[in-house]
């Protein structure tokens, strides 16, 4: 699971590479390349309650740190391809990922709400519809380009996640990334593996397929905007500090975290976990698009517990 929760930080804390309109494209290159050190403030109303965050984000030169302003031993570190979670000064968990070049087509309309003003600085703001529903909020800064702030909402019109910068300097330090060269786990694209995931869920693309050498399969899918991640797994993951909820006719394991929610179920063959950053109306079209859980799972570890 650590080595998980690593690839998903990346997902969910980095901007989309993905082109969902000329000029936008232009204005998310921009923001990739930009220097700074900000708070970034994170807030989701989510079924299982409020899920609220201060994380400090800082960029320079294509590497990403990303690291909490409460507790200063805990650091995520990424970079053109790779992330290094790292604690105490030591690298815990590191993967280095390469995708592929594919790109969906575009689902969302962009338009302009024109000049704004955020922390005293000037700035411009977008808003995207996917088929008619509003789905997001974007504020860019108009020195740096960096995305100061993003948010997202359900279908009916009530506000998911707000992400936001509370403070800003665009003169960072140069960010050195921490050594995984101990650690490092490299994930090749692998798009000619076999696999049940589909590659089409709800308007959502599959990208990029990866399978190591345990067997571990990891693919990302994306809209142009939204993302996520299903894990295929040899074994069960774990989810102990989840709910267990009923989505369609089956039954899964759910935990929202800040910016992401997570399900995890038993297969006939191991275990998978979804992890994406998808507002919670979405869930439902995209869970019962893949492989579902296997209820004779679930049925052996009820037994189990009440007759041993």
């Amino acid at each position: 699971m650590r080595r998980l929760v690593g690839i998903v930080l990346v997902l969910v804390l980095v901007p989309s590479t993905v082109a969902f309109a000329t000029d936008l494209e232009e204005l998310l290159e921009r923001s990739q390349n930009a220097s700074y050190v900000a708070d970034l403030a994170i807030s989701c109303s989510t079924p299982d309650g409020v899920r609220d965050a201060v994380i400090r984000f800082s960029q320079h030169g294509g590497q990403i740190r990303v690291g909490s302003t409460v507790d200063e031993d805990i650091e995520v570190t990424t970079g053109s391809g790779g992330w290094a979670l790292t604690r105490r000064g030591g690298v815990v968990s590191s993967a280095a990922v390469d995708s592929t070049e594919e790109e969906p087509e575009p689902l969302y309309l962009v338009e302009d709400l024109g000049p704004v003003e955020l922390l005293g600085r000037g700035a411009m703001a977008y808003r995207l519809v996917r088929e008619e529903v509003l789905r997001a909020e974007l504020i860019f800064d108009d020195e740096s380009g960096a995305l100061m702030a993003a948010t997202t909402f359900s279908e009916d019109g009530t506000t998911y996640c707000q992400r936001q910068f509370v403070s800003i300097n665009t003169s960072p330090p140069r960010l050195e990334l921490a050594d995984p060269v101990p650690q490092t786990e490299v994930l090749l694209s692998t798009p000619d593996v076999e696999t049940e995931l589909p590659e089409t869920v709800f308007g959502f693309e599959r990208l990029d397929l990866y399978e190591d050498e345990e067997g571990f399969r990891f693919s990302y899918y994306s809209d142009g905007f939204f993302s996520f991640a299903v894990f295929e797994t040899p074994g069960p993951v774990e989810l102990p500090e989840g709910v267990t909820v009923q989505v369609g006719e089956s039954i899964y394991r759910r935990a929202f975290t800040v910016g992401q929610a997570t399900y995890a179920w038993e297969t006939r063959t191991g275990g998978m976990a979804l992890i994406g950053d998808l507002p919670p109306d979405m869930h439902e079209a995209v869970l019962t698009a893949l492989p579902g859980p296997d209820a004779s799972g679930w049925l052996t570890r009820l037994w189990r517990r009440l007759f041993g």
